[in-house]
């Protein structure tokens, strides 16, 4: 059983933190961009990138872009992805 995640040739990773309660603590501008996600980020994960791009000076859209280069990259690993 996938659970859910979908035909990926990703390497999915356990996690020791509640995910739900990870997620209701991160702000809005990125819980709102998590829930429109084309993959099944971690709160964690995105909290990483989130706290880069905000210790960089930039903007909260600058931020969610930066999430966005981020899953295409993924995106563009993953062997059963559509060319």
């Amino acid at each position: 059983m996938n659970r859910n995640l979908g035909d990926t040739s990703l390497r999915r990773k356990r996690r020791s933190v509640d995910p739900m309660r990870a997620y209701d603590a991160l702000p809005t501008p990125l819980r709102k961009w998590l829930s429109q996600a084309a993959l099944p980020w971690s709160p964690t994960s995105a909290r990483k990138i989130w706290k880069r791009g905000q210790a960089q000076g930039l903007s909260a859209d600058e931020t969610l872009n930066l999430l966005c280069q981020a899953e295409t990259r993924t995106l563009a690993r993953d062997k059963h992805a559509p060319p």
